[in-house]
């Protein structure tokens, strides 16, 4: 059994993230377009919500998971906060277009292997497998607009260098609080299918 300590460290983190925790992961390359990393299996707690805008799914979603970290699980645990969070749905979608959006806090290391079981039917304990995401990084807010921005800078990055990755769905990823102001650390993730693609020149 691999040693979860390796996948999610206790880091003091000084420049995109509130918490105590924070996923980690093995950097393979970076260009100034895009970011490789390989990711290991980790347990997230998950709900969905569905609306025609993106920040009122998140926002209801939030408050859902909120509520399970707070003490809505079995044992009544109340549960650190970790980072990232992260929201999943679908690309290309049409301005007010009705879409599903997954929204999944990481799990701390140490519920990792036995997570209390939500309270809350629409909650529930999911796994994501090891994978190769491409990375694009941006700052200020999380706003429809701007994943939607990102989400395409980062697609016609992948598809000038010919990388293969799924691009029926993507995620929108966050590091920070809303309290906090200035500095702001999002990014917009797609998963890499095959050998991902590093230019030469990339480190």
């Amino acid at each position: 059994r691999r040693n979860i300590a390796t996948v999610i460290g206790f880091l003091l983190l000084s420049i995109f993230s509130y918490t105590k925790e924070c996923l980690l992961y093995t950097p393979v390359c970076q260009t100034e377009e895009y970011e490789v990393r390989k990711l290991t299996s980790t347990k997230w707690v998950t709900t969905e919500e569905t609306s025609r805008i993106m920040e009122m799914a998140t926002y209801t979603a939030f408050r859902r998971l909120f509520k399970y970290i707070t003490g809505a699980n079995e044992n009544g645990a109340n549960i650190e906060m970790t980072s990232p969070v992260i929201i999943k749905s679908k690309t290309n979608k049409g301005w007010f277009e009705s879409c599903t959006y997954t929204m999944s806090f990481l799990l701390p290391s140490e519920h990792q292997l036995n997570p209390p079981k939500p309270t809350d039917s629409q909650v529930s304990i999911t796994e994501m497998p090891g994978m190769n995401v491409y990375v694009k990084s941006y700052g200020g807010w999380m706003m429809s607009y701007r994943v939607r921005d990102k989400e395409s800078e980062l697609m016609d990055s992948l598809e000038s260098v010919g990388a293969m990755y799924k691009k029926d769905f993507s995620y929108a990823v966050g590091y920070d609080s809303p309290m906090k102001m200035f500095n702001r650390h999002n990014e917009v993730w797609f998963v890499a299918e095959g050998t991902p693609v590093c230019p030469a020149t990339a480190a």
